[in-house]
């Protein structure tokens, strides 16, 4: 078990999702724009807590898609990554509605186990690879 940045611990405790396993998690990026009043008419404390209300939650430094601000990844459960599902981003998580889209794909298995709702499309993207020290 470890702690988030914003004090929760995450691990160890987790109950098991829909299909049992470990469930979906979530990762939301609060750090220099996600998260921050650069993001406005956003009530982030409460985005973070409607997910965590549905899924484990971890909260993250910057994940270097700041353009996409906010950014939230849904992470498979164990069913879905037997199912061989990746995690899926979402940028521009903005709104009240997108967090509620989101929720009811998490709720519903998510990654790998549910089909994930066309209106989620529209958040979806793909991160650009990530630099490796040589």
């Amino acid at each position: 078990m470890f702690e988030t940045t914003d004090g929760e611990a995450f691990g160890a405790e987790e109950t098991a999702g829909p299909a049992g396993g470990v469930p979906c998690r979530i990762v939301v990026c609060r750090d220099c724009c996600c998260g921050t009043p650069k993001v406005t008419g956003v009530d982030h404390a409460a985005q973070s807590a409607r997910l965590r209300a549905e899924a484990p939650v971890r909260v993250s430094a910057c994940l270097d898609v700041c353009d996409q601000a906010n950014v939230v990844v849904v992470q498979p459960s164990s069913a879905g990554r037997a199912a061989g599902a990746r995690p899926v981003w979402f940028g521009l998580v903005n709104d009240p509605d997108a967090t509620e889209d989101i929720v009811a794909w998490v709720r519903a298995g998510g990654p790998g186990v549910a089909p994930r709702p066309e209106i989620l499309d529209l958040y979806a993207f793909t991160p650009p690879r990530r630099r490796t020290a040589p």
